[in-house]
């Protein structure tokens, strides 16, 4: 019987807010797939902690680092040195993401900002200085987690639709530009999902976006990390410019 789980004992995956939600679920996921991980994130010291504690028993294979992927000078030195120990990558996992709702009349221009140089930015960063790892040995894979706001647009959320739509775009060009080089370019689209993420919505608003979900509830972190495992393997390999939905039917 053919195995229809990737392999990934060879791998080596870059995954951007790799401690907590759904990056973790990602890291996680590929750490037992046999993969090497080195997971990024931005400043919480305690979860970075916490899921290092949690995966001692994976050693060496889960590397963590603070990065500011809004930085490209410092995402700049984060791929040199990464080029030095490792001189390749096979897998690049876009996830790092952050919300700040307003209605637009009312939205700071820092948070319009804010929004954009994680979510999108921070997205370019990564994708433009990972890419020469991957052009090296012609082969590669860079998933990007955007949403489904990127098309729905939810009201106090324009910073945020905006960032995602952004990212489909940045995929579908770039797509089309490492084709040829054996790279794929993909983006997993998550709707609601069960994680901190959400945590902070008033409960009126979670059961109201319930309401909307056909399968009548949130996903998970686990389920999303199963899309992305799926497009970072070799049966997904004529896959490219596409955007897989996780949403429940949403």
């Amino acid at each position: 019987m053919v195995s229809l789980m990737p392999a990934f004992e060879d791998k080596k995956v870059v995954v951007t807010g790799a401690t907590r939600g759904i990056g973790r679920a990602i890291a996680e996921l590929f750490l037992a797939h046999g993969a090497t991980v080195f997971g990024v994130y931005a400043g919480n010291h305690m979860a970075a902690e916490s899921m290092a504690a949690d995966n001692v028993r994976h050693g060496t294979r889960l590397q963590l680092s603070r990065l500011d992927v809004t930085d490209y000078q410092a995402v700049a030195a984060y791929f040199a040195k990464l080029e030095e120990e490792q001189d390749t990558l096979d897998i690049l996992v876009n996830n790092a993401g952050i919300r700040r709702d307003a209605v637009l009349a009312l939205m700071k221009e820092e948070d319009w900002r804010n929004v954009i140089d994680v979510n999108l930015t921070g997205s370019f960063n990564m994708s433009r200085l990972a890419l020469p790892l991957m052009l090296k040995q012609k082969y590669g894979r860079i998933i990007f987690i955007t949403s489904p706001m990127s098309y729905l647009g939810f009201a106090g959320q324009a910073n945020y639709a905006a960032s995602k739509a952004g990212q489909i775009g940045l995929m579908k060009s770039l797509a089309k530009e490492v084709a040829k080089r054996k790279i794929t370019v993909n983006c997993v689209s998550p709707g609601f999902i069960r994680t901190g993420f959400i945590a902070d919505l008033p409960e009126e608003q979670v059961k109201s976006y319930k309401k909307m979900v056909p399968a009548n509830r949130f996903g998970t972190p686990d389920e999303v990390a199963d899309a992305v495992l799926f497009l970072a393997g070799d049966r997904s390999a004529y896959i490219n410019g596409a955007v897989l939905e996780v949403t429940g039917g949403l």
